[in-house]
């Protein structure tokens, strides 16, 4: 969740304090001044990834899109942390970086695995319902977290979004070695159940903590590996 702090100048009102500035025009923030600090900008280059994998996706490049997809996880899983570790963060900051957040997951953990989809099924009829199902069930589950967020004890409601990036890259491993039948069954039904499982009623606890190394290693060790593939 991309909030974080712009250039920062002296607070007449407490000695020795400083407060973000931002550029106004009448009374409003200037929309381009909140690209001025590293989360928000890591949030743009998520949604980059994430748009990327689409791209590869819609021109069959599956083991590219894998990887653009992963590495829009990963700025999404630090965008936050860099947010959280600068200090003198207003609301406003707080709220466009929630926001903008929320929009670049769409388009990186919910579109761009239904145009994998889509793609690898080669635009089939068919394959329509898996698509809208998880791009439905990242709609649904962003609007509920955005509303609620963390409970207290830490938990979410429902599986988190990323994992649907994640699972994929697994999933693709096997492309090679599952006939084209079977391999299509597995993403199909991977992909509708995961969109039932982020809207679930269970709770989980978000991944935090160590959880950072392991997201981090399986990225780079997939990309490792893909690019082998390619």
């Amino acid at each position: 969740m991309s909030t974080s702090e712009l250039p920062l100048e002296p607070n007449p009102g407490r000695p020795g304090a400083i407060r973000p500035s931002i550029a106004e025009t009448n009374g409003r923030p200037v929309i381009l001044s909140f690209m001025k600090d590293i989360p928000n900008i890591m949030t743009l280059m998520g949604l980059s990834s994430g748009v990327l994998g689409i791209y590869f996706a819609l021109v069959g490049n599956f083991p590219a899109a894998i990887v653009a997809m992963l590495w829009a996880v990963l700025f999404d899983w630090y965008d936050g942390t860099v947010a959280r570790r600068i200090p003198g963060r207003s609301n406003t900051l707080r709220s466009f970086g929630a926001k903008m957040d929320s929009l670049a997951d769409m388009v990186s953990l919910a579109v761009c695995p239904a145009i994998i989809l889509l793609s690898y099924g080669d635009f089939s009829p068919w394959f329509f319902p898996g698509a809208l199902a998880i791009v439905m069930a990242g709609v649904v589950r962003l609007a509920y977290f955005d509303t609620f967020g963390v409970d207290k004890d830490g938990t979410i409601a429902g599986l988190s979004l990323d994992i649907t990036p994640l699972s994929l890259a697994l999933v693709f491993l096997l492309h090679s070695v599952l006939n084209p039948a079977a391999f299509v069954v597995l993403l199909y039904s991977m992909i509708v159940a995961l969109s039932l499982l982020h809207v679930a009623p269970f709770r989980m606890h978000k991944m935090g903590g160590r959880w950072y190394y392991v997201i981090t290693a399986y990225v780079l060790a997939m990309t490792v590996v893909y690019a082998l593939i390619l």
